[in-house]
């Protein structure tokens, strides 16, 4: 290896390394200059795509501008507006700040920036295209506009690393639409090769979200709004059923920016784990506001990592808030009335019948049996199976402490919400498996076991939830666990903790622990394993979710061996009353395993079918 003597750097290699971490791809260029549009208080921006950014890159935008004689400036590194001290540093609220994007951008680029600002008597641009910076007089309009072409030509070799420019070009898009979901009140055109690729108009977040996010539509989704002291928690979460094969809608955001953190995605992932099935991905679109001076945002080149002050309250929030937003199920109504579109009334025919009466005072031609409060299949085999759980009612209506959805979030128009919060009457079991019910407006159809077993399921973690403590069992031998020195804290510090879920045990050494109790439902399992990463989960979210996790497919195992299986016959007040528990259940529109548990099909949907009225 040659060594030669330390030295600096040139400006010039400066700025290609630093454009190494800021601008690794066209996309990255995107970001740095919409940023920047938005922080100038832009309201319309145009994105020009040639190349798949590669050939050029120009954003257009009608923010404040840059002053002639402050262009040198802009294009230097570590020179910006947004801060002059430490202390503007560690309360930004700007998307940028750094100072380095447009001297990057410009050092691996023919790079041009106009501007024309508010009591400017002209425009002026600055360029590199003479091999070193001219400003002179532009026929710019209002705002700036930056025009980058032939990214990468002084440093051909990142070429190499790049994908197809159809690639590049909507990993461009994608960008515009994290943008864009942030920033409904600004308009955004994409040009793509000349031709006019996506607009999104200035709007109402919930238009722009549903514009942007289809699947998200339809009532495919929940809003959610929440306060706590100075943290807000706003925006969108898909329902479990609507989760997808690959995470590409799910859009995090702290005081306004796009970020990718490892202690949200475990806070938003957990939340689901009760309702998911397999490795799904929910969807969400996700807004974190909180004082910013409790947010690090200064922690990665890009800007799409954060460092919170108290990382383990913001995980613990969020998590139980979208918890709490999705535990009521679509089925729950509200115990003193009945759908807005349908009553059950008593029959003066039969006197222990029911009818459906529509809200017009028309009646179906179907008559159900009555409703049933009791479910005595489910108390006798709860009895018999094990002793430590009681026969249980169905538990209260959950308390909603979700706020109510403000207007901004009311479905469009043209798809207004049908009435598919209520589960009908039962008429008939189909193949052992499916129970049948009836409602005014179409039919219900039932997974009678996947049902049954979420019902079970929350019983089982309402009664544990309300015990005091779990029932734990003392070990002949205390356990020895080798634990990571970094973790001893976390055993003194939770003991309170500990004693609660049925441990007890207590710290040997920085690296042993000694466990002389464990709860009765993990006797027989890897504790050691167990352990460490409880106490890592401890350390890292301030919450102890690997037992929780394993106290919950305990459970699930329990309630499904419990439940009722196919081939199990049922009579009508049975299968009305697994109904009618349903819809005082917690998370009843999924199983245990995150499959759904009932269908609605409409009068609408079955015509249809069938081509009435076509």
């Amino acid at each position: 290896m040659n060594h030669r003597p330390i030295s600096l750097l040139p400006d010039v290699l400066i700025s290609q390394i630093a454009a190494g971490e800021v601008v690794d791809r066209p996309a990255s260029v995107v970001k740095e200059l919409l940023e920047n549009a938005l922080d100038a208080g832009a309201s319309e921006i145009t994105i020009r795509i040639d190349g798949g950014g590669i050939q050029r890159i120009c954003i257009q935008d009608n923010g404040k501008g840059i002053p002639k004689d402050e262009l040198e400036l802009a294009v230097m590194r570590h020179a910006t507006s947004k801060i002059q001290s430490l202390n503007e540093l560690e309360c930004v609220m700007s998307l940028g700040f750094r100072g380095e994007a447009l001297a990057s951008i410009a050092s691996v680029s023919q790079f041009t920036l106009s501007s024309y600002p508010a009591g400017q008597e002209s425009a002026y641009s600055i360029s590199n295209q003479s091999g070193s910076w001219l400003v002179e007089p532009s026929p710019s309009s209002p705002g700036t506009t930056v025009d980058v072409q032939s990214l990468y030509f002084s440093t051909p070799a990142r070429r190499k690393f790049l994908k197809t420019e159809q690639t590049e070009f909507f990993h461009c898009l994608d960008v515009v639409k994290r943008m864009a979901l942030a920033n409904p009140s600004v308009t955004w055109l994409v040009y793509r090769d000349g031709k006019l690729q996506s607009r999104f108009q200035e709007s109402s977040w919930s238009a722009r979200v549903f514009s942007i996010l289809e699947p998200m539509a339809n009532g495919a989704s929940k809003p959610i709004e929440v306060q706590a002291a100075d943290m807000q928690l706003h925006g969108a979460v898909g329902l479990p059923d609507a989760a997808r094969g690959k995470g590409d809608m799910q859009f995090f955001y702290v005081n306004g920016r796009f970020v990718k953190d490892k202690l949200i995605n475990h806070a938003v992932r957990s939340a689901y784990e009760d309702v998911l099935h397999g490795d799904k991905f929910p969807a969400f679109v996700l807004f974190l506001n909180l004082p910013a001076n409790e947010v690090d945002v200064n922690v990665h080149p890009a800007k799409t990592e954060v460092r919170f002050r108290n990382a383990r309250a913001v995980h613990q929030w969020v998590r139980q808030s979208i918890q709490a937003c999705l535990a009521p199920s679509r089925a729950v109504v509200p115990l003193s009335e009945s759908p807005a579109s349908a009553q059950v009334v008593e029959s003066p025919a039969s006197g222990n019948s029911n009818v459906w009466r529509s809200s017009s005072g028309s009646t179906s031609a179907v008559q159900v049996q009555p409703k049933s409060a009791a479910l005595p299949f489910l108390r006798e085999e709860l009895a018999d199976y094990i002793q430590a759980y009681r026969p249980l009612e169905p538990p209260p209506r959950p308390t909603q402490i979700i706020a109510q959805p403000k207007a901004v979030y009311a479905e469009p128009a043209q798809h207004p919400a049908e009435d598919t919060d209520y589960l009908g009457q039962a008429i008939a079991q189909v193949h052992g498996i499916y129970i049948l019910a009836l409602r005014p407006d179409g039919m219900v159809v039932v997974d009678m076991h996947a049902a049954h077993e979420r019902v079970l399921y929350e019983q089982f973690k309402n009664a544990l939830d309300n015990q005091q403590t779990i029932s734990s069992q003392e070990l002949l031998v205390p356990l020895l666990v080798q634990i990571d020195p970094r973790l001893a804290s976390e055993v003194d510090n939770g003991q309170h903790l500990w004693e609660k879920l049925g441990f007890r045990l207590s710290l040997i050494s920085t690296q042993e622990i000694a466990v002389r109790a464990v709860p009765t439902m993990l006797a027989g399992q890897d504790l050691s394993a167990l352990l460490q990463q409880w106490l890592e989960d401890l350390h890292q979210y301030g919450v102890a979710h690997v037992l929780e996790r394993q106290r919950n497919e305990w459970l699930a195992g329990l309630a499904c061996h419990t439940a009722v299986r196919a081939n199990r016959k049922l009579t009508v007040p049975e299968m009305n009353a697994l109904l009618r528990s349903m819809e005082r259940t917690e998370r009843s529109d999924q199983c245990n395993h995150g499959r759904p548990t009932w269908r609605h099909f409409s009068l609408s949907e079955m015509d249809k079918w069938f081509l009435r009225g076509q």
